[in-house]
């Protein structure tokens, strides 16, 4: 089954307890979207005519809002009090950051306004990323051969963090108590275990059937790892860049957080439909995948 709307929508994050999920739209000029669960409609809101900007002190650096040239691509969704929620957005186009937003419950359509954003360092690239608990920011740059985990502070900048780094690091999560980072290794088909603020570097891993985009955690508390693979090492440029897939395959793997065993859940032949996913998340008792290259659709399988 599909739900039809979104273009490219590379990443997903749900809204806690509500039927509302926000896509990433991965295009030149691309959009953040709305989407209701129950109803499967979605609204792009934002960039819009109308839309909200508020800097919040806590940004201060940050330059100021910029619309143009915005290319969503990672997401991640802080929850808050009150039915408002952080909402971080990796960016590219006409600037390079992390794109800071609040979103607001409502009794329709959520609100969103832009609040602050976080500038990359120069010559790094980000891909995924995630808030640690100490209002810090947390981001994946997926470089081939080496690329590494990178961790921004207010006040004291962007650092590399010790022991990420790794072939083409890509989806990133963090444990609830900030201890661990867990990396979808793109380039190594691995999910990676990182140690972080602990006096020694603990690095762990597990090898997947699948190269590994985004990494979202699931109820139960493993990992929902997505990703793809083809029967060649150029299978997936070739897929992206001519439309020729034959042999790819959209994959995702659930993954045991703590002993790291994994249990591959679907396996979904890419399609003129739906070329390559990216992304898994839990929605109800489906697992939604978002994916990329001009797709205008999410696939959903039931819940396994």
């Amino acid at each position: 089954q599909f739900l039809c709307g979104p273009i490219s929508p590379e990443d997903l994050a749900q809204i806690p307890n509500s039927s509302w999920v926000i896509a990433s739209g991965m295009e030149d000029d691309g959009y953040l979207y709305f989407i209701n669960s129950d109803d499967l409609n979605s609204v792009p809101v934002y960039p819009s005519v109308d839309a909200n900007h508020q800097l919040n002190e806590f940004y201060e650096q940050c330059p100021g809002p910029l619309v143009s040239g915005f290319r969503p691509h990672g997401v991640s969704l802080i929850p808050g009090r009150n039915e408002i929620h952080t909402l971080l957005v990796v960016r590219h186009g006409d600037r390079e950051s992390i794109e800071v937003f609040e979103v607001q419950e409502t009794a329709g359509t959520p609100e969103i306004t832009w609040i602050g954003c976080v500038i990359a360092p120069d010559g790094i690239v980000f891909n995924s990323v995630v808030a640690t608990p100490e209002r810090g920011i947390a981001a994946t740059h997926m470089n081939l051969p080496v690329g590494a985990v990178y961790e921004w502070h207010r006040g004291e900048g962007w650092e590399q963090v010790p022991g990420s780094e790794s072939a083409g690091p890509n989806g990133i999560e963090i444990s609830a108590d900030g201890n661990w980072f867990f990396i979808g290794g793109w380039g190594t088909r691995s999910i990676i275990k990182l140690s972080r603020g602990q006096n020694n570097v603990i690095v762990d891993s597990v090898n997947l059937p699948h190269h590994v985009d985004n990494v979202r955690w699931a109820s139960d508390g493993s990992l929902l790892a997505a990703g793809h693979v083809g029967p060649q090492a150029d299978s997936i440029v070739t897929c992206l860049s001519q439309q020729r897939c034959n042999g790819v395959s959209t994959r995702v793997t659930r993954v045991d957080a703590n002993n790291l065993t994994v249990r591959q859940i679907i396996d979904y032949p890419s399609n003129p439909l739906f070329l390559l996913g990216t992304v898994a998340i839990e929605v109800g008792d489906e697992v939604w995948v978002g994916g990329i290259a001009g797709s205008n659709r999410i696939a959903r399988f039931d819940y396994r």
